[in-house]
């Protein structure tokens, strides 16, 4: 485990020092989520019906448009063949680059999410629920990013590649996760989409190290 938060803080002390490019995600998700009530015009009450799509949906954009990044810059300098000879199991290297990404670009998300909520004239009441089922959505969006950013490693064009591969496997979460907000601001319960979306995350927990961690290896083949 000691491993395991040495990479963590060593890929959070590098995305300090280019906080460019993570501040340049939550822009693109204020910028992107702004533009739509020029598109449908400036009704409320249509922009807050669309406001749990419209967030999900740019959310999901914002994090395929930093996942390039999440293994290229140690696959080009050589740091990847050494994670990979290192005692840390590539799994667990997997699993620590997906969790400083998810605290670099999804938290950031989640912080930001109530206040789009807010330009749309969301209700009140269902806030509590969009920072909950972004808080448990978001991380799965990494670590199915992992599985993406890790197949096209070394690819030609990879980041056209990455969202192809990655964009079907997201829709069960963007699924769960505008349901939860609609069920919530329609007066029904929410639980059983965020236990889905909780389901999701555990499944992608298990799953996304070790088909990543596959990829890789391949690719430093």
């Amino acid at each position: 485990m000691n491993g395991f938060v040495q990479l963590v803080g060593r890929d959070l002390r590098l995305a300090l020092r280019q906080r460019a490019d993570a501040g340049m995600v939550v822009l693109f998700f204020v910028l992107t989520a702004a533009l739509f009530p020029f598109g449908v015009g400036p009704e409320a009450n249509l922009l807050a019906r669309i406001a749990p799509g419209v967030i999900w949906v740019t959310a999901l954009l914002a994090v395929l448009l930093s996942l390039e990044r999440l293994f290229l810059a140690d696959y080009e300098d050589g740091a990847l063949e050494l994670l990979a000879l290192s005692p840390l199991p590539l799994e667990l290297a997997v699993l620590a680059k997906a969790l400083a990404h998810w605290l670099t670009t999804g938290l950031p998300l989640v912080l930001a999410a109530p206040l789009l909520a807010l330009l749309y004239n969301m209700d009140l009441a269902g806030l509590p629920v969009l920072i909950l089922a972004m808080a448990l959505g978001t991380p799965s969006l990494s670590l199915i990013g992992a599985i993406g950013a890790a197949l096209a490693l070394g690819a030609r064009r990879g980041g056209v590649l990455i969202p192809l591969l990655v964009l079907p496997l997201n829709v069960p979460v963007l699924i769960f996760g505008v349901g939860a907000i609609d069920a919530a601001l329609a007066g029904f319960g929410a639980q059983a989409n965020l236990l889905f979306l909780g389901a999701l995350f555990l499944v992608a927990l298990v799953t996304a190290p070790l088909a990543a961690a596959a990829a890789l290896r391949q690719a430093l083949e």
